[in-house]
C-alpha cells in the first residue's frame, strides 16, 4: 500500500515545488511505500534512530515518533530504542527524544498501568516481581512469582501485551521439558517449524525436552501461564534468538 504524504506541498509547494515533490512523491511514495522490502514499523525504526543521531528534536522527529506508534511500536519498545541508540548517538540527544516520546505514548501508558492494575487484581495466583533476571530473553515486560520451590518447581510469569521470550531449549539427557498451564489473558505458543498455537485459560501444553519453542502474550492481551520444569537428567535452558517481529506481527 502506498504511503499517501502531502506535507511537502502544504508548506514548500510554491516556494519550492521540486522538494516538495520529491518529499511527496519519491521520499514517501517510493521509499517508504516499499513494503515488500522493509516493514513499515522498521522503516519508523530507522528513521527515528536516524534523527536522534543527527540531533533532530523538532516536528520532524515528533512526526515520525507519531508515525511510529501508528505503525505498531510500542511504549516498551520504543523505550529500549532509544537507550540502545543513547550509547551511540549520545546521551543528551536521548534525554531530548524521550521527552517527546513521552508526549506521544502518553496514553498508551496510562491504559497499560490501568490494564496492569485490573489484571493483577484479577488473577487467581500471584504476579510477583518483574523478570529482570531473564528480561534479555524477553520482549517486552514480564513478571515471575515461584508458586512452588518443592517436589516440581512451579512459576506463574505473566507477559504484557506483545511480550513474548525468544526462541528456546530445554535440554535434558533423560527426562526434562516443561508443562505450560494458562491461566488468565490470551497467548501463543509455538515450536520450530510448526503454526503457533493460541493460548487460552485452561489450555495446558507439554513441551519435551530438546524442541525448539517460544511462548508469550498476544499483541492485545496480557497474558499469564504456570510453567512447570520437569524433573531429568542434566537439565539446562539455551536461549536462541529473538521471534521475528513480522511473524509474529501476523498471529494477531
Amino acid at each position: 500500500m502506498a504511503v499517501k504524504q502531502t506535507a511537502g506541498r502544504t508548506q514548500l509547494g510554491e516556494f519550492a515545488p521540486k522538494f516538495a515533490a520529491l518529499n511527496d512523491d519519491v521520499l514517501f511514495g517510493e521509499v517508504w511505500s516499499r513494503e515488500d522490502k522493509l516493514s513499515l514499523r522498521d522503516r519508523s525504526l530507522v528513521t527515528v534512530t536516524a534523527l536522534m543521531a543527527q540531533g533532530i528534536t523538532d516536528n520532524s522527529i515528533r512526526f515520525h515518533l507519531e508515525t511510529a506508534r501508528k505503525n505498531g511500536i510500542t511504549r516498551t519498545e520504543i523505550a529500549e530504542i532509544i537507550i540502545h541508540a543513547a550509547f551511540y548517538a549520545g546521551w543528551p540527544k536521548a534525554w531530548a527524544v524521550f521527552a517527546l516520546a513521552k508526549e506521544v505514548w502518553a496514553d498508551d501508558a496510562a491504559s497499560a498501568e490501568d490494564e496492569f492494575a485490573a489484571f493483577k487484581a484479577a488473577s487467581i495466583f500471584p504476579i510477583g516481581e518483574p523478570n529482570d533476571a531473564y528480561a534479555q530473553y524477553f520482549s517486552g515486560r514480564s513478571w515471575l512469582a515461584p508458586v512452588s520451590t518443592e517436589q516440581v518447581p512451579v512459576s506463574n510469569v505473566t507477559f504484557e501485551p506483545g511480550c513474548r521470550n525468544d526462541w528456546h531449549i530445554h535440554h535434558a539427557t533423560s527426562g526434562g521439558g516443561q508443562q505450560l498451564i494458562c491461566v488468565a489473558g490470551r497467548g501463543w505458543y509455538q515450536e520450530w517449524g510448526k503454526p503457533a498455537q493460541l493460548l487460552t485459560p485452561g489450555d495446558v501444553v507439554n513441551i519435551p525436552a530438546e524442541v525448539k519453542h517460544w511462548h508469550g502474550a498476544a499483541a492485545d492481551s496480557w497474558f499469564s501461564h504456570l510453567a512447570f520444569s520437569v524433573p531429568g537428567e542434566n537439565t539446562s535452558n539455551e536461549w536462541l534468538e529473538p521471534v521475528d517481529p513480522e511473524e509474529y506481527a501476523k498471529l494477531g
